[in-house]
C-alpha cells in the first residue's frame, strides 16, 4: 500500500500475537520539541560550555525544579 492510499475495509489478524512487544518495566522517551530560538539559544549556550544540548537542558530543568519544590 502506498502512503495516502485508502485503509483497507478488513484486515486479518488472525496470526496476530497479543503484547508482542510489550516489555515490563520499558520507559517512554518522549520527544520534546523547542521553538527554534529556544534551540538555537540553547545550543550556543551548550558550546559555549563545552556541554551536549542534553546535558544542559536537564541542568536547566532541574534547577527549575527545585526552585518550584523550594516554593512549596
Amino acid at each position: 500500500m502506498r502512503k495516502g492510499d485508502p485503509m483497507k475495509d478488513e484486515y486479518d489478524f488472525s496470526t496476530a500475537e497479543r503484547g508482542k512487544f510489550f516489555r515490563k518495566g520499558a520507559r517512554l522517551m518522549p520527544p520534546v520539541y523547542l521553538e527554534p530560538e529556544v534551540l538555537e539559544y540553547l545550543c550556543e549556550r551548550a558550546s559555549a560550555r563545552g556541554v551536549s544540548l542534553s546535558s544542559l537542558v536537564n541542568t536547566l530543568l532541574k534547577q527549575q525544579i527545585e526552585l518550584i519544590d523550594a516554593g512549596k
